[in-house]
């Protein structure tokens, strides 16, 4: 049988870097040689485009973290240069490989070898901006290369918290009270936006990057002052920053979800942060956070959050796969629907794989689901009609 050759793009532009590299490691390690070729693709910090020399190795967000501060200082240009068709054909990747001869320096410049790669399905490891947010399978559709994850609304959707509580609210999923703040609006008067926070909202209140995900750039804020230094922190990384009502004496529940028009969903699990909440040092930087999987809830409660985790992942039009992010009120029971990702932390120790671990899927049968549901979803939009003639 022909190895089906998978483009695993990762890295990215985004905050969110470092964590993209481990997830791309683990999946590349665990892809089944037999079956599959991996092809490597790395988005750089400067939005370049390259193919490595070698694939990712640490599934260790925070040695990749270590790495990159290690390597800050230096400026290593890229080996060969790697850019996607963006149309559709039997060739998807172009790579540009530049080098200097005896003959380019006579002419003042570079040879180039450029070569042309085909791509059965490619996997967009990528978190945040830049990747996770549609724009990437934005590429992936004008390209009509099959993909795994979800399509460029439900990736769109599903990155911008504001947007993805209008949809949740619509379907009628339980949220909590929210107010988006504009940076523009902040700059121009702030004491008018916090007044709208603390008069709609109260306090304690969470302050988050509407478009960002791996608890990067969010704070809670107990005080008035905290609130200011907050916005101002969630400013930095996006234009819209949302706040969030806190839920008190919250537990955090999540729960993952694979399919494509019949998603499932697997046994819920509970993060036990190492600091106050669940925040990116506790998540990727300190050792103390833990995790219990399955959770544990009763079975009105496991069954709640599997339904309504499948419902959060068919109101953004879902794909593929997704993790589901709830918090459970200790004194009242009261169960909220906080998030959804499209692009999970891919990891064989990240929640999502372990979730899926959990309900009876490793992590190789993983991959070899989101892969032929790639297939499937792609085969099916080929029966479209493109033209009236």
């Amino acid at each position: 049988m022909k190895k089906l050759r998978i483009g695993v793009i990762y890295g990215g532009r985004s905050g969110e870097h470092e964590v993209s590299v481990a997830s791309a490691a683990a999946v590349i390690k665990n892809l089944n040689r037999d079956r599959y070729e991996a092809v490597p693709i790395r988005i750089e910090k400067d939005g370049r485009w390259t193919m490595p020399d070698r694939p990712p190795t640490s599934i260790s967000a925070a040695d990749v973290i270590e790495q990159g501060r290690l390597q800050a200082a230096r400026s290593i240009r890229p080996v060969r240069e790697a850019y996607l068709v963006t149309r559709p054909g039997e060739e998807q990747l172009l790579t540009i490989e530049r080098g200097v001869t005896a003959d380019a320096l006579e002419r003042g410049g570079e040879n180039a070898y450029v070569t042309a790669l085909g791509l059965d399905v490619i996997f967009p490891v990528l978190h945040g901006p830049y990747g996770e947010d549609g724009t990437v399978q934005g590429l992936l559709e004008l390209a009509n290369v099959a993909y795994i994850g979800a399509g460029v609304l439900a990736s769109a959707t599903g990155m911008d918290k504001a947007i993805m509580k209008v949809l949740f609210a619509a379907r009628g999923l339980p949220i909590v009270g929210h107010v988006v703040v504009r940076r523009r609006e902040w700059q121009l008067d702030q004491r008018r936006a916090l007044d709208s926070v603390m008069s709609e909202l109260g306090l304690p209140v969470f302050v988050k990057p509407a478009n960002l995900g791996s608890s990067v750039g969010i704070s809670k804020a107990k005080t008035s002052s905290e609130l200011r230094a907050a916005i101002d922190l969630a400013a930095e990384f996006d234009r819209k920053i949302i706040v969030e009502a806190a839920v008190p004496n919250a537990r955090e529940i999540e729960c993952a979800v694979l399919g494509n028009d019949e998603p499932e969903a697997s046994v819920p699990g509970e993060i036990i942060p190492s600091r106050e909440f669940y925040d990116y040092e506790a998540k990727y930087i300190d050792e103390g956070s833990t995790h219990l999987i399955p959770a544990p809830l009763t079975d009105a409660q496991t069954a709640e959050v599997r339904r309504l985790a499948i419902e959060a992942f068919r109101a953004i039009d879902g794909a593929g796969m997704s993790r589901v992010d709830f918090l459970l009120a200790r004194d009242s029971n009261a169960l909220y629907l906080n998030e959804i990702n499209t692009i999970p932390g891919f990891t064989t120790i990240s929640m999502y794989s372990k979730l899926w671990a959990a309900s009876g899927v490793d992590y190789p049968m993983l991959l070899d689901r989101l892969v032929e549901l790639a297939l499937a979803r792609h085969a099916e939009k080929q029966q479209l009609r493109t033209s009236m003639t």
